[in-house]
């Protein structure tokens, strides 16, 4: 018997723009469920554009991260600012299962897409939506971005970075994938209290909320009276054996040793001096975190006296814990990523697929479907339309109403 796959027959509305909400719906779309994307007419949603943003690469005839971020949905072009739109949009919730969106709260209210607009039409409706700054307090009106929301506001862009340097723009995405990974946790819970209650539910996600749960370790010490952490200055850090250090054909390694008193005599044999464990400047944690500008200035010549080649040969025959500073050209060639479906092809009908990342959550026992092309905008508004009931008469109807073109 054919493996079906897991969300097969579940319904899901993607009511959304950008990337947070669209990325959950996807990994729903990942496991076998029906997504239908809701788009505005003519323009379609704006994520279309991004990759025409600097500082954004750009690839001749494709849009990545449209591709990345929609792939396996339906798409639907639906005016929902007509009042013809209504009772399509009510069909569309009353056929869901879920139904997601980011829309912010005011958007919603004057479209009559919050909640309790919505919940009536479908008791067993799960209702999952991302704000940037979270439903409730001062800022929740705010439009958020994960560059303003998780990255900016959360305290994450003013510690990943040097000191005296100024913070860094992040990938676009970054802190959306995150929380999409989030919003898809929570819409899984609620369908399982579903299987136990019957009922639908609310499910809520914000890329504050998940800033600040990456950020989580030092802001948790911050709120129990830590003194406020400072952006690392690499040549006198806190902790000489966590930090990066360039070789000789200028590349970075990281060294991340947990167990020094076990990785320290390792570490100084690897790197040709054993005898500095019995210095008393390096013999214990202490000792070093007390001299670590020293061992940077040590351990800064060192690493420049060879190529990464030969320091990695080094330290793996160690077993220390290190990491490569990969550029993205690297980590697209990383034979992990293929080895464990990180990238999987996309199913487009070529000879040699291209790759695309896959999300990230996987079960052994469960296959996910193959990514299929995202749709172009509307491609499927007219069996979407079928599919809820509306015939060839009440399909005109619609575009007659400027709900649809």
């Amino acid at each position: 018997m054919e493996n079906v796959p897991l969300l097969e027959g579940l319904h899901v509305v993607d009511l959304a723009s950008f990337i947070a909400a669209p990325a959950a719906a996807t990994m729903l779309g990942d496991f076998g469920a029906d997504v239908v994307k809701v788009e505005p007419p003519h323009a379609g949603d704006t994520y279309r554009a991004l990759s025409r943003v600097p500082p954004n690469p750009q690839v001749d005839g494709v849009n990545y991260p449209w591709q990345l971020d929609n792939r396996n949905k339906r798409s639907i072009a639906l005016n929902l600012k007509s009042p013809g739109a209504r009772p399509v949009l009510e069909r569309l919730v009353a056929w869901s299962d879920v139904l997601v969106t980011n829309f912010p709260p005011r958007t919603r209210a004057k479209l009559g897409l919050e909640y309790d607009d919505l919940a009536p039409l479908n008791p067993r409706l799960i209702y999952a939506d991302v704000t940037g700054f979270g439903e409730a307090g001062p800022d929740a009106h705010l439009p958020g971005f994960d560059v303003t929301a998780y990255w900016a506001r959360s305290g994450l862009m003013d510690v990943t970075r040097q000191r005296d340097a100024p913070p860094a723009m992040n990938i676009f995405g970054s802190g959306d994938h995150a929380t999409a990974v989030t919003l898809f946790a929570g819409i899984m819970t609620a369908l399982y209290r579903r299987e136990k209650t019957g009922q639908g539910a609310r499910v809520t996600a914000s890329l504050l909320a998940e800033g600040v749960w990456a950020a989580s370790m030092w802001l948790q010490a911050i709120l129990v009276g830590a003194k406020n952490p400072r952006p690392v200055d690499r040549i006198h850090p806190p902790n000489a054996l966590a930090n990066m250090y360039r070789t000789a054909d200028d590349r970075w390694v990281l060294l991340a040793f947990a167990n020094e008193d076990k990785q320290v005599p390792l570490f100084l044999k690897a790197m040709g001096h054993p005898e500095a464990a019995e210095n008393p400047r390096y013999a214990d944690t202490a000792s070093r975190r007390a001299n670590s500008a020293e061992i940077v200035a040590l351990l800064d010549k060192t690493f420049a006296s060879r190529p990464l080649a030969e320091w990695r040969e080094l330290l793996d025959a160690a077993g220390l814990t290190y990491g490569v500073v990969q550029t993205l050209e690297e980590c697209a060639r990383d034979p992990q990523l293929v080895a464990n479906r990180i990238v999987v092809p996309i199913e487009d009908g070529s000879s040699e697929p291209p790759l695309t990342v896959d999300s990230p959550i996987r079960l052994d026992q469960e296959r996910k479907v193959p990514p299929r092309p995202a749709p172009d905008l509307g491609e499927h508004t007219e069996s979407v339309l079928r599919d809820l009931g509306f015939d060839a008469a009440g399909i005109e109807d619609l575009r007659k109403a400027e709900a649809i073109v």
